[in-house]
């Protein structure tokens, strides 16, 4: 057998995405102004990022970034275990555990990191990470990048998860779920999942990467929201990319766990700490977000005008109350000529098509923030009716809209 070679690999594959309507265009953004962004060129309202509470660009966030980087500069300087870890590193740290109810904070440069580091840094080859079968990639990744046996469940099954703890009875155990899954927009079964994981004594460990500073109390996440404490949760994940209009992440949990992690996990210790000027950004942010509930209120507003105007379309979503709400669209191609139809019209939404989705589940992954209007959400929602018409999808399109227009704004 010849060795392969990699020009005729990746030329393969490329043919097959083609083939497949699955080839990938990087956008250009050339300027932000609110939920409005210039791209490519083209003035369109933006329905497809993850700054939820509209926080990104917010002049408290702003100035605070830079203000702290007048003062300490661009860089993080080194790991946080040589000389990289900042006063203000400290600082967000104890907010973060504060916010979110959890003795220890710890910090990484990305929400993938994180992942890395909270199953790297616990399981090796005799475990098991048991996960749910719409977990993020970060998740599947470092569970074979661990080492260990990785288990997947069907999606939200509960009963699911506890079969596959019991398959695999030796060696340390890990239940891993989303806590808001980031492309369906539904919320896991958390407390059938802390039962699971008590019965069969696994350690659960929840991403809410989509979930905090959206949902619970003072958008303190998934597990806030039905009342979990550290003692049936030991770990989660909180981003800063998203609600938070950041970047960045942070495991917090149980202090013994989150100490381990600190001195173990490859991904903490082997890389550039935050740049102190982010993190004072981040800083910033949670304290907008835990006290300023109005932008959390609006996003029910907007997430309930959509969903109303989206079934008066007769559009197939999702069962999410949150501010994902994807609209299954089915084939690629026409998931794909639906968004260029919404481009057209001023709006912004990405297709998602597999392998990000199941196959024959692509879709149009819009997502609301406190920056829009209830008059932007009717307005998406029309040119979502021209858009289904042409791909013939949904009922009496023209009908439905002219329905929604009547419907007072909040």
């Amino acid at each position: 057998m010849q060795r392969a070679q990699w020009p005729e690999r990746i030329a393969a594959a490329r043919e097959q995405r083609e083939a497949t309507s699955r080839t990938r265009v990087m956008r250009k953004v050339t300027h932000r102004d609110g939920a409005r962004c210039e791209v490519d060129g083209r003035k369109l309202l933006n329905f497809c990022g993850n700054d939820y509470l509209g926080l990104s660009q917010h002049f408290g966030v702003v100035g605070a970034l830079q203000d702290a980087a007048s003062r300490e500069g661009a860089g993080g300087v080194a790991s946080h275990l040589v000389c990289g870890h900042h006063a203000i590193h400290e600082a967000l740290e104890r907010e973060i555990a504060d916010w979110l109810g959890s003795p220890r904070a710890l910090l990484f440069g990305s929400g993938f990191m994180a992942n890395l580091a909270a199953v790297q840094g616990l399981l090796g080859e005799d475990d098991v990470c048991v996960q749910d079968r719409l977990n993020h990639a970060s998740l599947i990744d470092a569970a074979r990048l661990a080492n260990c046996r990785l288990r997947r469940y069907p999606h939200a099954d509960a009963e699911g998860a506890i079969r596959q703890l019991r398959s695999v009875p030796e060696g340390m155990a890990m239940l891993a779920s989303d806590g808001v899954f980031s492309m369906d927009g539904d919320i896991a079964p958390l407390r059938d999942l802390a039962l699971i994981a008590r019965a069969q004594k696994a350690l659960l460990y929840i991403d809410d990467a989509h979930g905090v500073g959206v949902i619970g109390p003072e958008g303190r996440g998934s597990v806030a929201s039905v009342k979990l404490s550290v003692r049936e949760v030991p770990l989660q994940l909180a981003t800063f990319g998203k609600a938070l209009g950041s970047y960045g992440a942070a495991l917090h949990g149980d202090a013994d766990l989150i100490g381990h992690l600190a001195e173990t996990a490859r991904s903490h210790i082997y890389t550039t700490a935050l740049p102190p000027a982010q993190a004072a950004a981040t800083l910033a942010a949670v304290k907008l977000a835990r006290n300023e509930h109005w932008r959390r209120d609006k996003l029910v507003e907007l997430t309930q005008r959509f969903c109303e105007g989206a079934r008066k379309l007769g559009l197939e979503l999702q069962s999410s109350s949150t501010p994902i709400q994807p609209v299954i669209c089915g084939d690629d191609a026409r998931a794909i000529a639906m968004a260029r139809s919404l481009e057209e019209s001023g709006y912004w939404v990405a297709a998602i098509r597999p392998p990000t989705v199941a196959e024959g589940r692509a879709r149009l992954r819009v997502t609301l923030s406190a920056l829009h209007t209830p008059a932007d959400v009717d307005g998406l929602i029309e040119a979502f009716a021209r858009a289904a018409e042409r791909a013939g999808l949904g009922r009496a399109p023209t009908v439905a809209a002219a329905e929604l227009r009547a419907t007072p704004a909040p």
